[in-house]
This record gives structure tokens, C-alpha cells and sequence, in this order.
């Protein structure tokens, strides 16, 4: 792979090539997705999803949106430092017209979107997804559809989720948002379709990362920018190097972050942030100034700052240490999964996963998102299969009026019907998911 054509400002629709040295500096191209994406209703319902505490009614934990905003963040500090030392391995693209702030937009823009396909209740919304079609009523579809269509529905992925909300064609804006190609090359941290599944050590392969609806666009995407196919059945890619930032920024955020949450909310003690974090920031830590913070909240915002200015660290030398190897596709580990603090960084998500993830208030929430959105499923795709049948009753016909316009699409092929109403439901904030359930239901108080 070569930086130059990795650094396309292509847009879905273009028949010109986009030179980046003919850019507005006032509003660079790369800039203008991250504005695209922070104006668009799929990055709004963000404010409503889970981060950590489903429905959480404190003011300080934190959602999908402001963890979003977060990772863009410490993203846009990762594209910068890296980009500065690739400039000047690379003085062409200097010449080109790049400037560090270019991969800083690249990353922070795929960065501020890499949550945007997640369904509501977190990642078990997306688990709730795949089981109503492997174990529950979605069954029955099962032999209308083809095997990669099917594996799409029964291992529903957030990640592939947002390709389709980034680039899918509705009510005339061709091409979904029209981002550069570049900023979705770094949002597709698994280039590759749902089937076959034939998991390996490297990373590319642990989920998927786009539908079969969006087939066509993710080979037109990878053929610009270049991505190095896989030697392997059906279609797969090696990853856009960027999106080794955009991931290292994600893993730094929940790790340090969701720890801090979970301190703040009293699930876990404030003696095990102390123990926890200062192996990671033992070299940076001014013990006085620690001890001199009168309130538990600034002193766990004090490790947590000095906590991701040491990833961060990391992430920029590792990347740079690398950077021959991603480029040919033989980096097969996260970021931090190579670094020095690899242990201590389990250590924390170990105890995240004990204290946080799997607390009674988490977990009876899950629970309930999993009815939830197994109803909601049933509703609708019963409602929207029976209207392409001619079989609709006077209940489908009220049911699918509550559907926004773009979702009432007639489609010939189930697989897009199907697919119509889940990305409808991964759409829903928590909050909305919950409402709706309660009137389909029968309750309307």
C-alpha cells in the first residue's frame, strides 16, 4: 500500500480526481467529513446509547456520543504526531500538498463515527440482533436466504452497520454522507465479509466489516484506496493503515475511561484506581500533586489524563516502529496489544469486565434490551414481509406507518427487507427503543 493513493479525497459519485493541493485551507476535505458526520441524525442518537450504563440516570457517565467525541479527540492527537514523522519519510507527499493536521482529520473523523452503526443497549443489542435470527422467530428465514445473507443477520455487526448508514443511497443523497475515501478506509477496522469465517492470529479477521448489500461500495472503496487483498476465500483486505489509530484511540478511551466511570460510580474502589493505574503512569505521576487534590473525581481525572498521554505515547512509537509492516499487511496485533503496558491494560479491563460489565445493574438492563429488541423485530418484519405478500392486516398496515419514510422501502429481496427494518432498529436510541416497545406492546401510558 502507498500513502498517496491511502490519503485519496475521492467521494462516492466523483469523476474527477480530488487534488489535495487545490483544497480550501480554510476547510480542508478531510475536515469537512468530520463536520458531515457531527451534523447527521445517525451521530445524534448517539446521546441516548450505552457506553457503559445502560439508562444510567447520573450526569457523568458516559454515553456512545460523548465517548465518541473522546475517542475523535485523542484520534486527532494520534493522526497529527504520526502524521508529522511520516512527512518526512515521505517528503512527496509534502509535496502533494498533506500536512500532518490531514491525517489528524483522517482519524479523528473515522474516529468520531466508529460507533455510529451500534445498536441500542450496547454490544448485546447487537448480540439480541443475531439470536432472534439464529435461535428465535427469525429463524423461519433462514432457507430464503443465501448462506453470507443469513451469516449477516445471525452474527449482526455494529462495525458493518455504520459502512451502511455511511454510504447507503436514501432519499437522494447518493452515496450515504459522500465522505472521502480516506476517512472510511479508517473506519473499517475489519475489511472483510461476514462468510467465510475462518479466524486467524491476525486482527483484520476477528469480526467483519461490511453487508452484502454493500458489497459493491466496499470494492470501490478498497480499489481506490488500494487496500492489499487477502490471500483467502471471498472477500478480504488487509486494513487501511489509519485505522490502527482509530482502533488505538477506541482502546484507550474504554480501558481508561470506562474504569474511571466505573470508580465514579462507586462500582469499584477508589484504592484499586490507585493500584491499577500507577503502573501505567508511574514515570509521569507528581505524588504532591496527587495527594493534593481534596475530591475522588479529580483525582481519578488526574490519573486518567496522564493515563492516556502515556498510551498515547505508545500508540505513536509502535505505529511508527511499524510502519513498513502495516503497509504490507503483516502488523497483526492491535496497537496496544504490542506495547509495554499490555498487561496492565488487561489487568484494568479484567476488573472493568467484573465490577462494570457484568454488574446486576448492567445485566438486568441487557436482559430487558434482549426482549426488547426481539419484539421489535417481530413487529416490524412480520409487518413489512406480509405487505410484500399482499397479506398485510389492518395492525401492519398502523404498524409500519410508525416507520420513518426511508424505511417503508418496497423491497423485492427479503434479505433487504430484513436488513431495512434492523438497521431501522440499530438506529434507535436506547430511550426511543424502549418507548416504542412499550406501544407496540399496549402500553401507552
Amino acid at each position: 500500500m502507498n500513502w498517496e493513493q491511502l490519503l485519496s479525497l475521492k467521494r462516492f459519485g466523483d469523476t474527477q480526481k480530488r487534488e489535495r493541493i487545490a483544497q480550501d485551507e480554510t476547510r480542508l476535505g478531510f475536515e469537512v467529513d468530520f463536520d458531515r458526520i457531527i451534523f447527521s441524525s445517525a451521530f445524534r442518537s448517539l446521546q441516548d446509547k450505552t457506553q457503559v450504563i445502560p439508562l444510567s440516570k447520573t450526569d457523568f457517565v458516559h454515553t456512545r456520543l460523548t465517548h465518541s467525541l473522546e475517542v475523535s479527540v485523542v484520534g486527532r492527537t494520534l493522526g497529527r504526531r504520526v502524521g508529522k514523522v511520516l512527512l518526512e519519510r515521505h517528503p512527496e507527499l509534502a509535496k502533494l500538498g498533506y500536512t500532518f493536521n490531514d491525517f489528524g482529520a483522517i482519524v479523528a473523523g473515522a474516529s468520531v463515527m466508529h460507533d455510529i452503526g451500534n445498536p441500542p443497549f450496547g454490544h448485546s443489542g447487537e448480540k439480541a440482533i443475531g439470536e432472534y435470527f439464529k435461535t428465535g422467530n427469525g429463524l423461519k428465514y433462514k432457507n430464503q436466504l443465501t448462506n453470507k445473507e443469513y451469516q449477516d443477520l445471525i452474527d449482526f455487526e455494529g462495525n458493518a452497520n455504520g459502512f451502511k448508514i455511511l454510504t447507503e443511497n436514501r432519499q437522494g443523497t447518493e452515496g450515504g454522507l459522500r465522505l472521502s475515501y480516506a476517512t472510511l478506509g479508517a473506519f473499517i477496522k475489519y475489511p472483510k465479509e461476514s462468510l467465510p469465517k475462518k479466524p486467524t492470529h491476525h486482527i483484520v479477521d476477528k469480526k467483519y466489516g461490511f453487508f452484502q448489500s454493500e458489497k459493491v461500495a466496499f470494492l470501490d472503496l478498497t480499489e481506490d484506496l488500494g487496500l492489499l487483498k487477502k490471500e483467502s476465500d471471498g472477500i478480504s483486505f488487509y486494513r487501511h493503515p489509519l485505522a490502527y489509530l482509530v482502533e488505538a484511540a477506541d482502546d484507550i478511551c474504554y480501558t481508561i475511561i470506562d474504569f474511571e466511570d466505573g470508580i465514579n460510580l462507586g462500582l469499584i474502589d477508589e484504592e484499586f484506581a490507585l493500584e491499577y493505574m500507577i503502573k501505567l503512569v508511574k514515570d509521569k505521576i507528581d505524588s504532591n500533586k496527587y495527594h493534593s487534590l481534596q475530591h475522588k473525581k479529580d483525582r481519578i481525572s488526574y490519573l486518567r489524563a496522564l493515563a492516556i498521554g502515556v498510551l498515547i505515547n505508545e500508540a505513536v512509537a509502535i505505529f511508527l516502529d511499524n510502519e513498513e509492516a502495516i503497509l504490507k499487511g503483516d502488523f497483526d496485533k492491535g496497537l496496544l496489544d504490542k506495547c509495554k503496558y499490555e498487561a496492565q491494560i488487561n489487568d484494568i479491563i479484567k476488573l472493568s469486565v467484573a465490577k462494570i460489565y457484568n454488574s446486576k445493574e448492567v445485566v438486568e438492563k441487557e436482559v430487558a434490551g434482549y426482549k426488547i429488541i426481539a419484539d421489535l423485530l417481530d413487529v416490524f418484519v412480520t409487518a413489512l414481509n406480509n405487505k410484500f405478500d399482499g397479506n398485510q392486516s389492518n395492525y401492519d398496515n398502523l404498524v409500519l406507518n410508525l416507520l420513518p419514510e426511508e424505511y417503508q422501502k418496497e423491497q423485492e429481496n427479503l434479505y433487504d427487507r430484513i436488513m431495512q427494518i434492523c438497521s431501522y432498529i440499530a438506529g434507535l436510541s436506547d430511550g426511543f427503543a424502549i418507548r416504542l416497545h412499550k406501544k407496540l406492546m399496549g402500553n401507552i401510558i
